[in-house]
């Protein structure tokens, strides 16, 4: 027999570790992104209004986003896994376009942070976690 699901406002105590470091990380992700959406809108210019704009928006949308995902899955709800995995696929993208020269050391930090998250998100505890939330 198995004891009450938990429930949605969860305690971090209640939360298996690594899914713990997981959404915290996804976290910090999002707060960079929609910084770097807020530094771009700083940086426009006349000539490129258009671009600096769209680039501006997307990266504050994906960075609202992917700290809605987080703060969910931190809440132990199983649907926030698949967008938050989503974001560390594409981050080993980025990571992989920049791994020459004097990027390397920003390619290695975007990797790590990524497969950190993507081992968090299925480390066994976790998925028995929100399996049990489910």
């Amino acid at each position: 027999m198995t004891g009450p699901a938990p429930d949605a406002t969860a305690a971090p105590s209640e939360r298996p570790a690594p899914l713990t470091v997981a959404a915290s990380l996804a976290g910090i992700e999002a707060a960079l992104l929609v910084l770097f959406g807020v530094a771009e809108l700083f940086s426009l210019t006349g000539a490129r209004v258009a671009m600096g704009l769209t680039t501006t928006a997307f990266f504050l949308v994906y960075g609202a986003g992917l700290a809605f995902c987080a703060w969910r899955l931190a809440r132990l709800e199983s649907w926030a896994r698949a967008p938050v995995v989503l974001a560390q696929l594409i981050q080993l993208g980025v990571a992989w376009s920049f791994k020459s020269g004097s990027t390397t050391v920003v390619a290695v930090a975007l990797a790590l942070v990524a497969l950190v998250v993507i081992a968090g998100i299925f480390h066994p505890r976790s998925l028995s976690s929100l399996a049990e939330r489910d």
